[in-house]
C-alpha cells in the first residue's frame, strides 16, 4: 500500500519551518499533498493562488509532492486522496496540546488516519506564519523566515 500523507494548513505564508517538516518527512512517505486551506478566522495576506504558487516554487520538480487546495474537513480530504497520514509540525508544548486534540478527534472520526508529528528544528521554533505576515505587512525583511526559492513581493 502506498504511504500517502497530507500536510494541511493555511500557509499564509509558507515558512522555513514548513519547508523543513516537508523535507524531513519525504523519506517516510511515497507522496505528500501539501493541502492549502482557508481559515475563516484568519486574515489572509496572500490569495489562495499566491500561496499555492509560493509552495510550488519551493518544491518544483519534486514528483512526490503535490500542492493542492481543499475545503471542508481534513479527514474528508484524506479519504478523497487515499491518505492515511496527516503530517503536522510542532514548535511548542501548546502546539502539541492543540494538535493532539485535533488528531484524536480525527482518529475518532476516521479510524484509518494516523497523525505524524515532527518537532521543528530549534532554529525554527520562534517562526510562525502570523509573525512573518506581520513583518511583511510592515515592510520588513523576511528572507530568513521563508524558503529561499519563494518569491514574495508585497
Amino acid at each position: 500500500m502506498e504511504k500517502i500523507a497530507i500536510f494541511p494548513g493555511t500557509f499564509d505564508p509558507f515558512t522555513v519551518g514548513h519547508e523543513s517538516v516537508v523535507n524531513r518527512a519525504q523519506g517516510l512517505f511515497d507522496k505528500i499533498f501539501i493541502a492549502v486551506g482557508n481559515n475563516s478566522s484568519k486574515d489572509a495576506l496572500f490569495s489562495l493562488d499566491e500561496r499555492k504558487e509560493f509552495i510550488n516554487q519551493v518544491f518544483s520538480g519534486n514528483l512526490n509532492i503535490e500542492v493542492v487546495h481543499y475545503e471542508g474537513l481534513t479527514i474528508d480530504f484524506c479519504k478523497e486522496v487515499n491518505a492515511n497520514y496527516i503530517l503536522r509540525g510542532l514548535r511548542t508544548s501548546s502546539d502539541f496540546e492543540y494538535e493532539r486534540a485535533i488528531a484524536q478527534v480525527n482518529k475518532s472520526m476516521y479510524e484509518d488516519i494516523e497523525t505524524v508529528f515532527f518537532l521543528t528544528m530549534p532554529e525554527h521554533t520562534p517562526i510562525n506564519s502570523s509573525i512573518v505576515r506581520d513583518i511583511i505587512r510592515h515592510g520588513g525583511d523576511v528572507r530568513n523566515f521563508i524558503p529561499t526559492k519563494m518569491n514574495i513581493k508585497k
